[in-house]
């Protein structure tokens, strides 16, 4: 069963990041927890969808992502780039749902409501 307090830290993490800024200004702080978010989230699409959860409901996810920030097309790029990493990274290990791709699941659904809890609160207004 997926977890709303993901989805709702998500919500809040994508409500407090910052518009995209000009490319010669330096990272922002937050910029590495939002792309492994992106990753995480290409994860859980692929691992929720082995494990008998059809639909795009992860993809939905990235997507919200991705207009919350409005990114310029490089950053636009690295964000897709982070999902894909994270959808392919289990391709090659995982054929069909086992307990082993279960604990990823519910390890990844732990580090994505971290990663939007602490970027809720460290940069949130």
């Amino acid at each position: 069963m997926i977890r709303p307090s993901l989805t709702l830290l998500l919500g809040i993490a994508l409500s407090v990041a910052a518009p995209a800024q000009p490319a010669a200004a330096a990272e922002a702080p937050f910029e590495p927890g939002l792309m492994r978010l992106a990753e995480v989230l290409g994860s859980l699409h692929f691992l929720r969808n082995l494990c008998g959860e059809k639909g795009d409901q992860w993809r939905g996810e990235m997507q919200k992502l991705l207009d919350s920030e409005n990114p310029d097309p490089e950053r636009r790029a690295r964000f897709i780039a982070a999902f894909n990493r994270g959808y392919r990274s289990f391709g090659s290990t995982y054929t069909q749902c086992t307990s082993s791709a279960s604990e990823a699941i519910s390890r990844y659904m732990k580090e994505g409501e971290k990663l939007s809890r602490d970027i809720a609160s460290r940069y949130g207004n």
